[in-house]
This record gives C-alpha cells, structure tokens and sequence, in this order.
C-alpha cells in the first residue's frame, strides 16, 4: 500500500491538462473502514494538499457527524476520488474528474483495502462509475440509498454549491442524513467485526 500510496501521489499522467499542474490527493490504509469516492480535489484542496480541507469537507463532516480527528484518521476514511487532482474550473463550477485515474489507479488500490465497512458514493461520477443503479439522476439514488445498502451509500456533493438541491429536497436533511449518521457511528465505534 505505501508504494501504491507513493506512485499515486508522484502520477503526472494528466499533468498537461491540469491548469495548476498534478496533485494527487489520496488517503487510505488496508484497515481503513469507510471508503469515500468521490469526484475530484478543488482548489482549495490542491493548495493546501489535505482532502475535504474546504467548505465541503466541513459541510460532509457534519452530514457524518464525525469531528476532523476521526475524519483524518485513515484507520477509519479513505480518500479515494474519481479523479485525484483538481481539474480545473469550467463555466458552472469545477470541471469533471480526469477520466484516466479511477481506471488508472482504483482497481489496485480499493483492492488493498481489506475490511471496508461502507463506501459512500460522494456525486454523480462516483454513482455512475459503481453503483450499478436502476435509476437516472442522482436525487433518485440518494432517496433510494436503502437498496444500496449495506455497501454502498450514495450522497450529493456537500458543497455550498449544493444548498439550492437541498432546499428541493427536504428528504434528503430529514431522513438521509439521521441515517447517515447513525450508520457511521455503529461502523466507527459499535461494529466489532475483526
């Protein structure tokens, strides 16, 4: 894993698309416990180079309910996005993962992940790539994210991007969310499996 871990952070396959140049942002562990697969480092991210250092982190770790402590810790998260480096800005916010990484780079490395309680489908890139869904839009998943259980949970991007989605769907803070919660925590601090 810490070669993997080495080889992903020193890729330079897309480095003359990415307009701050390659850097790659990932985190795991074979004993990480949740893995998030999400879309793509922002700005903000790639400059500090800590994962869900943005308002969307602080927005994700409160949907979790779990402080940065836990959050950082790789024995319980890993940070596995669609694309490992941040894209770029397109016209309605940032533009789409590198196509090339998830197939580059993730068959390898999920697979040295051995006891993976739970992987949370963060966006539409990450649904599409590994849910596997009957259904078309994201909304549809994330309210249907008891028949993808106890795998996989599909959740929205939790940037501040996001608020005009959850304001249309009140469901998602009323019934998604209290269960988001309760599940981490029974994986994080009741779930004895060994």
């Amino acid at each position: 894993m810490k070669n993997l871990l080495q080889n992903i952070r020193s890729c330079t396959l897309c480095a003359d698309q990415l307009p701050l140049g390659p850097r790659p942002i990932v985190v795991a562990r074979p004993t990480s416990k949740i893995i998030l697969l999400s879309q793509a480092p922002g700005s903000i991210v790639h400059d500090v180079g800590k994962p869900w250092a943005d308002k969307s982190g602080d927005n994700l770790r409160d949907w979790l309910g779990v402080d940065e402590d836990i959050f950082y810790n790789p024995d319980q998260f890993a940070v596995v996005p669609m694309g490992f480096c941040y894209p770029g800005r397109g016209k309605s916010g940032d533009l789409p993962p590198m196509k090339i990484c998830a197939p580059t780079w993730h068959p390898e490395l999920l697979s040295k992940i051995k006891d993976v309680r739970l992987t949370l489908l963060i966006g539409k890139y990450a649904q599409d790539a590994y849910l596997n869904s009957p259904y078309k839009t994201l909304t549809q998943n994330v309210k249907k994210f008891e028949q993808f259980l106890p795998k996989y949970f599909p959740l929205p991007h939790p940037s501040p991007r996001n608020n005009i989605w959850q304001a249309k769907n009140q469901w998602f803070v009323q019934e998604v969310i209290p269960s988001l919660k309760n599940i981490i925590q029974n994986l994080l601090f009741f779930d004895n499996r060994s």
